[in-house]
């Protein structure tokens, strides 16, 4: 069983920029897609990244450009991924949450149905102030 252990949430002003981790434990072998997604209140969960175990990486049409998703894959049990952030803006306070699904190989896509995501983590607060 896999768990993911997010951080690295906070608050900054617009223009600033903050780096989430999200420490991936137990079997991850084979093909799978992480994934960083983000809630905000009153909001459905939607798709931020994902890359997959190759490194392939998407992204949501409104972060292009400013999130940079990357994960270190130390070995098949030990991954993090991160997510980094700049030229905030309001907009992208939220809680983002890290998950996991298995995924054939070109299979990884920022737009998964969250209800189809395996794994999930506790999530992690980020606040942008105008």
């Amino acid at each position: 069983q896999v768990q993911l252990v997010e951080s690295g949430g906070g608050s900054v002003q617009a223009g600033g920029s903050l780096r989430l981790s999200c420490a991936a434990s137990g079997d991850t072998y084979g093909s799978y897609c992480l994934a960083w997604f983000r809630q905000a209140p009153g909001k459905e969960r939607e798709g931020v990244a994902a890359t997959d175990s190759d490194g392939t990486t998407t992204y949501a049409d409104s972060v292009k450009g400013r999130f940079t998703i990357s994960l270190d894959n130390v070995n098949n049990t030990e991954n993090t991924l991160y997510l980094q952030m700049n030229s905030l803006k309001p907009e992208d306070t939220a809680m983002y949450y890290c998950g996991i699904y298995r995924a054939a190989v070109g299979m990884c896509t920022v737009r998964r149905n969250p209800s189809l995501i395996d794994v999930w983590g506790q999530g992690t607060q980020v606040t942008v102030s105008s």
